[in-house]
């Protein structure tokens, strides 16, 4: 927490769905406020493909590797949503202008694990990277994983043991010291590629349990079951090491759990917060879930940050009691529930109207927030505002028209508060190659989602 501030991060821009033909690229983008080009783009790397869907990355080293004077944070890892290739980026010869060092094919994933679509990325404190996946290479859900060497990039395989397999992948998080790996779940990829049908739900094609995993055996334990079209997506332990218990945040049934280790060993989960669905018209379900998409906590593990897609806001709680999290800041910037948009809200449990357009710099921000970032002293969180193409272009086709935006709220420690930056526009609908939608944040020196202590 007492690193340096940061002063450039990398974002994945994606133009599949888009119209545009051109290979998505990582984008590098000054954000040092006492810099020349402060909130511009400053270096752009394409992959030599088409339509890959770049979505999120990880590390070759991160903080479980701590001690281990080999390991540098030098490569990172981008996995390709829809294609399922894996590029391995040089960040480290120059940190402002990546490189690409290596590229895993598909075809490496399909035959060498029977899996597809990878999603999270972590390093290992063995060295080795593990990655998550949707599926098949058919398109059917698998909740498998894939096993990269560290130093080589070479496909190892498998990193699970036995037959027992989830029925559906997507993010995950390992906690050694008690022995746990937990997934989630969000969807089978050929239900999800090309927008969200409800009618999938009931077909059993999105997921509804947390998976629990023996760290040392690699064996699938366990399954706690949120409920049927709960759609837990991104999973946080508190980053302390000692402690046996975390946070999930369900797409579908907008609410936040808390998981935890009982007195027998195994695990368990309580609904903590839920985010009621407000009833509308003019949209594509007569209830539109807040849509809860990313979660994260600050590394002193006082507060949760989440995002709704939908209606539009970013909310801080405090949760120095993990049991009861307390809302204390909050923050619309866009969504679908604006004034003056096509939905009409007939009735709200939270809001006594609709909230304002956002508008930022003479620009009315088009879809609602996303993908969320927060800086290691935990006073500056970024936001971008694509989900996935497929379904930003379902959700929101101003948005693909118009490209997304990445935003700059500050954050209130003290007593808890969100509040834009009005001098932060970094405005993605200006690229050289055209509007792109720009996704998950990292910084070169590793962040409160990337890193595992252990």
């Amino acid at each position: 927490m007492k690193g340096p501030r940061e002063e450039i991060v990398y974002l994945p821009c994606i133009y599949r769905n888009t119209g545009i033909e051109k290979p998505d690229y990582l984008a590098t983008v000054d954000v040092d406020p006492g810099s020349p080009r402060y909130c511009q783009v400053i270096h752009r790397l394409p992959v030599p493909n088409l339509k890959d869907e770049l979505h999120h990355s990880g590390w070759n080293a991160c903080s479980s590797c701590f001690g281990d004077a080999t390991k540098r944070r030098n490569r990172l890892i981008l996995p390709s949503l829809i294609s399922s290739r894996i590029y391995v980026v040089d960040v480290g010869t120059d940190s402002r202008a990546p490189r690409i060092h290596k590229i895993v094919e598909p075809v490496e994933l399909f035959w060498k694990g029977n899996v597809a679509n990878p999603h999270t990325s972590h390093c290992l404190g063995s060295g080795d990277i593990l990655i998550s996946c949707l599926g098949d290479p058919a398109g059917n859900g698998k909740g498998g994983f894939i096993l990269l060497d560290g130093e080589t990039f070479e496909v190892k395989g498998n990193w699970e043991n036995g037959e027992k397999v989830p029925p559906l992948g997507y993010d995950f998080w390992y906690q050694p010291r008690h022995n746990v790996l937990m997934s989630t779940e969000w969807g089978a990829p050929k239900a999800l590629a090309d927008g969200f049908d409800p009618a999938d739900i009931e077909r059993g094609l999105y997921g509804r349990r947390i998976n629990v995993w023996d760290w040392s055996t690699h064996t699938y334990v366990q399954a706690i079951d949120l409920g049927k079209g709960s759609v837990p997506l991104e999973i946080r332990f508190l980053h302390n090491p000692e402690a046996a218990e975390g946070f999930v945040g369900c797409g579908l049934s907008s609410a936040v759990h808390r998981f935890y280790k009982t007195e027998k060993g195994d695990w368990a989960a309580e609904k903590v917060i839920e985010v009621p669905s407000k009833k509308v018209q003019g949209w594509l379900l007569p209830d539109m879930p807040g849509l809860i998409t990313d979660i994260l906590i600050s590394l002193d593990d006082r507060f949760l940050y989440f995002s709704n897609w939908l209606h539009g806001d970013i909310r801080q709680y405090d949760i120095s009691n993990r049991r009861r999290p307390r809302l204390v800041g909050q923050v619309f910037l866009g969504g679908s529930i604006t004034k003056g948009g096509a939905v009409t809200v007939v009735e709200d449990k939270e809001l006594q109207s609709q909230p304002e357009p956002f508008v930022i710099q003479g620009k009315r921000v088009p879809g609602g927030p996303q993908m969320i970032q927060l800086s290691l002293d935990g006073k500056r969180l970024y936001v971008t505002n694509s989900l996935y193409s497929g379904w930003d272009k379902q959700f929101y086709p101003d948005l693909v028209k118009e490209g997304s935006v990445m935003l700059q709220i500050d954050v209130d420690t003290e007593r808890g508060g969100l509040k834009a930056n009005k001098n932060f526009l970094v405005d993605f609908g200006k690229e050289p190659g055209g509007p792109v939608l720009a996704h998950e944040i990292r910084y070169p020196g590793g962040d409160c989602t990337s890193d595992i202590w252990m």
